[in-house]
Order: structure tokens, then sequence, then C-alpha cells
């Protein structure tokens, strides 16, 4: 079984030998690039790339850059890292697209875990041929596609994986722990932030059908459509 190939981006280069060093250890092919331009290049070249680990501060093309144009192409799943903890740093990032935020210092079995998880996810949905169907939402898991009412819409990785985890719980409620722990596929220590995000998000996007995910004070949310 051929390695997957994992993009790491960042202008350090300890920092990119230390990220290799514990991919390289989980089977995982590893490309690098020390700025954002590189890194492009390389994206484009090898069609193959599962995921991309991308620094923020970066000369060049910064993080946000590279991720903006990748994500004119491509779902790719993107973790950004970066030397801030600012909050609004963090919500640019989800707004653009990423799929997870880890902030400098970080531990690298931490990093290699979400990866692993991030990757399971992705091939669970490669490997499913299942569409969903409910209140005129089509979720077909084979395409990694969503229409509403015959239009398409598009979603970042994240926010497909947490609309397909509502519509197969729909009428449930579902604690925030618990759609973290699914969506995001590890144990998640912070605040609620980063689930309400892509909450906030995936509703705009589905336009009068956001409706349909109702927020339970306290608790999390529910997927229920009207009768």
């Amino acid at each position: 079984m051929d390695k997957l190939k994992i993009l790491v981006v960042d202008d350090e280069s300890r920092m990119r030998k230390l990220v290799r060093d514990f991919l390289v250890r989980q089977n995982y092919e590893v490309l690098e690039a020390g700025d954002g331009e590189e890194a492009l290049d390389i994206f484009y070249e090898d069609k193959d790339i599962a995921l991309i680990i991308l620094d923020v501060m970066m000369p060049k093309m910064n993080g946000w850059e590279v991720c903006k144009e990748i994500r004119e192409t491509s779902k790719v799943p993107i973790i950004m890292l970066t030397a801030k903890s600012d909050e609004s740093d963090e919500l640019m990032g989800f707004d653009l697209g990423v799929d997870e935020y880890i902030s400098k210092p970080f531990s690298p079995k931490i990093l290699v875990a979400r990866v692993e998880a991030i990757l399971r996810r992705a091939n669970k949905i490669g490997a499913a041929a299942e569409n969903i169907s409910i209140g005129g939402i089509v979720l077909d898991k084979a395409a990694h596609m969503v229409t509403i009412d015959g239009e398409r819409i598009e979603l970042s990785f994240k926010e497909f994986e947490l609309l397909s985890y509502f519509m197969e719980n729909a009428g449930i409620a579902l604690s925030r722990e618990k759609i973290l722990n699914h969506v995001w596929n590890y144990d998640y220590f912070g605040d609620a932030r980063t689930i309400d995000t892509h909450v906030k998000k995936l509703r705009s996007k589905m336009g009068a059908k956001g409706d349909y995910i109702k927020t339970i004070w306290g608790m999390g949310y529910k997927f229920e459509v009207e009768q």
C-alpha cells in the first residue's frame, strides 16, 4: 500500500525536521516547503498530497494566502500552525476552510494524532458510497457533495463532516463534546468556539435551511426538519 503524502510548510528547518521525523515514524511520506510560493509549486505538481501542515508566518506568501489559494481548487485537509494564540487568527483560519488549528509550541504526538484522525475521516468519506436526503438537502458522501433543492453548495471538509453527522443523527440532541469527538475524532480540550464557528458558517451557506440546525442552549445542537 502506498504511503500517504503530507506536505509540511514552515520557514524554520528545525520545525520541519521535528514534524517530519514524527510523521515518518508513522509511515507517512513527507514533502517539505520553506515558504508559501514553494508550497504552492509542490501542491500543484503533486496531485496525491493527502494533507497539508501549514505555518502562518512565512516569507513571500503567508499561510493565510496559501490556504486561500488552495481552497479555490481543493478541499485537501489543512492543519494551520501559528505562534500566535489570538482568537481572531483562529476564526480567520476557520473562515478560510482550515480543518485544524494548532498553536506553537505544541506536542508532536498530539499533532500526529490529529493528522491521523483527519485522514481516517477523509478515507471513510472516500470509501462510503451513500446518500443522505432530508428536507431538500442531499448529501452525497462518495462525491463529497451537498445540494439544497437541487443547487450545489460548497462546503469545507469540516463543514461537510459536521452536516453529515447532523443529518445522520436527525432529531437527536447532540452535545458539543459528542460532536467534537465524532467530527474531529479526538478528545477536545478547550472552549466551544471551534464548533460554534463551524456551525455559524455552515448555517450561512445553507441559507434558509440553516434553521434546521437548532441550538440546544447549554448543551449543543440538533438537526431537525419541521414538517
